[in-house]
């Protein structure tokens, strides 16, 4: 997920496996769901594909309920087992288990995501806690663990690979979800993960309605000087939808820059946009999260406390690559100083600009993208509109990011318009691999919408896995400006590079060859998860790749070797704040996470302040990409204590690309080498001997350095 720059999610919730129920099962009821449900049997769609023409919004309750019924039943006979616990009896079966819900709870989290409504954002509120004490009774079930213990006592035992590795992997998810806590206490955790489940489902509603409230309506286009013709129909088109003609509506995005700013020439105009946005959801108003995300630091952190840590950061850290909040702040400390100082020298020269310019007053944070421009096309002679006719959404997507990936690992893509979708502008692709055989189904949802969420994400709709017989089902999402009717689609390079990341992560699912659905494609941790999208952008600017799709849309002709030249040398430009702007946004992430249950906030945008100020990242001119009220990732989307995964995982791609540079770039066999290695392995394997064994060495932040221009070159 762009960050994501989504680019979240980015972003997958890492639960239980609640798998696609397999072909040829007889339809039956179950547990009082009526046969008539579209949940209620697996879909006969290809790739069992959600029947988005036949879900309607009352379909989810019952489906829900029912799968939620169907699992519990189901893990209780697990548990129940007279049998002595074997790895077939015991951890297979719960890997099949749950498939009703599966079907279910994917398509309710996309809908929810990317096309919700007020009923459906009430039964997210509502149905959370139930979800959540759904997992208690799995994780905290001391029957079920015990079983699992014995299993694990006797892993030595087990041949195959990957059953080792479930086994593993289930019995850390066990004790790390307290099932070693006494009965009290779990007691307590069930009451806080309920608590919190229900406060993170109604943070992102109001946070929904704080962007869509957020909008900021412009009535005279006077104010709007700067921008193109393109952006002034789009947010016409987006105001007369709304019954306000002859006005402009410009909507937020999630994240404290705003793309507008880049072009506004209009000072004042800039200002209200930007604190639009920053203030969106800290108005006092029912739309106001400071209050939940206080009381969800707190809760998780009387969680860690519960398990014996002390904060949740500790406690999280475990199972990811860092381990712990001290190797991210070891980390942290090798990029702060360079990258405060290049973004200071960077507001030396946007200052320098606006003194040239007479401009009369100090560079704000609503100023800094105007100007930045500015020096930009000074320094390398680079204009966003220049480009922008260059990077069609459609060829973008056919003939460069379906492109790259056929020429690194022989895909091949077939548009599906039999197939339904869940609003009109989604698109569907089959994929077919290398030797023609079909391998999943790529769902795309690029443009903004006031009822989906912010950000850029991917995620699954069916799970590939062998024990059940299911192909995976991808989709990305993305918010980018919809275009006025009649024109086309042009989108900035930074679009570009999030439709390459995001498919990154489809193609870590697409590529998903694992038995368990556990251990299947992008279910592995947070800081490697971001490691295959990240990694794919490289190809968006890949010689043979860039020219293949960015064909100037009035001309037909390919973009020049200058102009090409031109984003090249621009490549570090603003990498301090960018960069800067990125880890103070993670530092705030994991100070709200090293609370302990004895600490007490009382101000969230205090207590940023000081975060930022002790680490050295109070730069007045570079706020945090996400400011604490309207964090997405870490109060909803599964990255709380994990928001730093972005930066650690650039070291990994940077490091990775290298080694493709070192051997001859873009190639058959290079793509081949990183499938085989990389995207096709899940969690099946320590992350850092997966790493390790395809770079032939442990990850190096020097690639990343030279790469961002913070080594003085």
């Amino acid at each position: 997920m762009k960050s994501i720059a989504l680019s979240f999610l980015c972003v997958m919730l890492m639960t239980l496996p609640l798998s696609a129920q397999v072909n040829g099962k007889k339809p039956v009821m179950i547990m009082g769901l009526s046969r008539s449900n579209p949940f209620a049997t697996a879909s006969r769609l290809p790739y069992h594909a959600p029947l988005f023409d036949k879900i309607h919004d009352d379909d989810y309750k019952p489906a829900l309920e029912a799968g939620l019924r169907a699992q519990l039943r189901e893990i209780e006979q697990i548990a129940n087992n007279p049998a002595p616990p074997t790895f077939v009896n015991t951890l297979v079966a719960m890997e099949k288990s749950g498939q009703l819900l599966s079907r279910v709870k994917y398509v309710f989290s996309l809908v929810t995501g990317a096309n919700t409504n007020p009923v459906l954002q009430k039964l997210e509120e509502d149905i959370a806690p139930k979800l959540a004490a759904n997992q208690d009774v799995i994780y905290l079930n001391t029957k079920l663990f015990r079983r699992v213990e014995k299993i694990y006592q006797r892993r030595s035992a087990q041949t195959d690979p990957e059953s080792k590795r479930l086994i593993e992997y289930y019995y850390k998810a066990f004790v790390l979800a307290g099932a070693k806590l006494s009965v009290p206490d779990k007691t307590i955790m069930k009451k806080l993960n309920g608590e919190e489940a229900t406060l993170s489902a109604k943070y992102t509603n109001r946070l929904l309605n704080a962007a869509k409230s957020g909008a900021v309506l412009i009535t005279d286009s006077s104010e709007l000087a700067g921008l193109s013709r393109d952006d002034m129909g789009a947010f016409a088109q987006n105001a007369k939808s709304k019954g306000l003609t002859g006005k402009w509506l410009i909507s937020l995005q999630n994240t404290t820059q705003q793309p507008v700013l880049r072009s506004l020439s209009v000072r004042a105009t800039r200002q209200k946009i930007y604190e639009a946005s920053w203030s969106r959801a800290e108005k006092g108003d029912s739309n106001d999260t400071r209050a939940i995300i206080i009381r969800l630091a707190t809760i998780r952190a009387q969680k860690a406390t519960l398990m014996g840590f002390a904060s949740y950061a500790a406690w999280k850290l475990q199972d990811q690559m860092a381990q712990t909040p001290d190797a991210v702040t070891r980390f942290f400390a090798q990029l702060i100083p360079t990258a405060t100082a290049k973004a200071k020298a960077e507001a030396a020269d946007i200052q320098a600009l606006i003194d040239q310019q007479n401009g009369g007053f100090a560079l704000q944070p609503w100023d800094w993208n105007y100007y930045g421009e500015q020096v930009r096309k000074a320094k390398y002679n680079v204009d966003e509109n220049e480009i922008k006719p260059y990077f069609e959404l459609s060829k973008v997507l056919e003939n460069g990011v379906f492109y790259a990936a056929n020429l690194l690992y022989g895909l091949t893509f077939k548009e599906r318009k039999d197939l339904p979708v869940y609003a009109p502008d989604v698109r569907v692709f089959e994929v077919f691999d290398q030797n023609k055989k079909p391998l999943a189904l790529f769902y795309c949802d690029y443009y903004k919408r006031d009822n989906k969420s912010g950000g850029a994400w991917m995620s699954n709709l069916v799970e590939q896995t062998k024990l059940l017989g299911t192909k995976p089902v991808i989709y990305n999402i993305c918010n980018f400006t919809k275009p006025a009717t009649g024109q086309p689609s042009l989108i900035s390079f930074d679009d570009v590079t999030t439709m390459f990341h995001e498919f990154g992560h489809g193609l870590h699912g697409i590529f998903a060859n694992q038995k368990y659905p556990t251990l299947s494609g992008t279910n592995v941790a947070r800081d490697y998860v971001e490691f295959p999208s990240q990694f794919n952008e490289h190809w968006a600017l890949y010689p043979s790749v860039l020219k293949h799709y960015a064909i100037h849309y009035k001309t037909g002709q390919p973009i020049s070797q200058e102009l090409i030249d031109k984003i090249k040398n621009a490549g570090t430009f603003n990498t301090g704040y960018r960069l800067t702007e990125a880890i103070a946004a993670a530092s705030v992430d994991m100070q709200w996470h090293k609370l302990t249950a004895k600490d007490q906030v009382e101000n969230a945008t205090q207590f940023e302040k000081d975060v930022l100020h002790t680490a050295g990242l109070d730069l007045s001119q570079v706020p945090p990409r996400y400011h604490s009220p309207y964090f997405l990732h870490i109060w909803s989307n599964g990255y709380a204590a994990g928001y730093y995964a972005y930066q650690w995982t650039k070291m990994l791609e940077e490091d990775a690309y290298a080694w493709f540079e070192e051997n001859g770039g873009l190639t058959r066999n290079n793509g081949q080498r990183f499938r085989d290695m990389i995207l096709s392995k899940g969690n099946t394997e320590d992350y850092n001997k997966m790493f390790s064994s395809f770079r032939g060495r442990n990850a190096d932040i020097k690639s990343m350095q030279q790469a961002m221009g913070l080594n003085g070159r």
